[in-house]
């Protein structure tokens, strides 16, 4: 009952970052967490701001011995989670993170394109531990592909 009741908050908080940064239509992303991050849950909604992409985070959780501040790195790379290519775009001018009530953690970046170049299809989403961290890949979402775009 918690992880239904956990990823119904984590739905409805998405969907709110997302309703709140851009007049547009967001698209949401489910995060899958990586070995190092078995259970946690996650997810990125996309919205589209003139010629460039905001995309907010919430992240369930992180591995035990993770320094706090919690410092987070993110990643769009061409390819998908299961065979990566190279890093298509840095999102890492701010790497910090907001604390959430629920369990969690919440931060928002942004990418230099529209909205449809990233969802022309081939490109995931990694979010990744810092350096001092271990530098390990945390999460990883593939950016669907859309039919049409208005």
């Amino acid at each position: 009952m918690k992880f239904r009741y956990a990823l119904a908050i984590l739905t409805a908080t998405a969907s709110l970052y997302g309703c709140t940064t851009s007049s547009g239509h967001g698209v949401m992303v489910p995060l899958n967490a990586t070995r190092q991050n078995a259970g946690e849950i996650g997810n990125v909604t996309l919205a589209d701001w003139d010629k460039q992409t905001g995309l907010s985070f919430f992240i369930s959780g992180i591995p035990n011995g993770t320094s706090l501040p919690l410092r987070i790195y993110s990643f769009i790379y061409k390819g998908s989670c299961q065979q990566p290519g190279p890093v298509a775009y840095a999102m890492n001018d701010r790497v910090n993170t907001e604390r959430q009530a629920i369990k969690g953690w919440a931060f928002s970046r942004s990418v230099p394109v529209p909205m449809a170049t990233l969802l022309s299809g081939g490109y995931s989403i990694v979010v990744r531990s810092a350096p001092p961290d271990g530098n390990v890949d945390l999460f990883c979402g593939d950016i669907p592909q859309a039919a049409t775009q208005k």
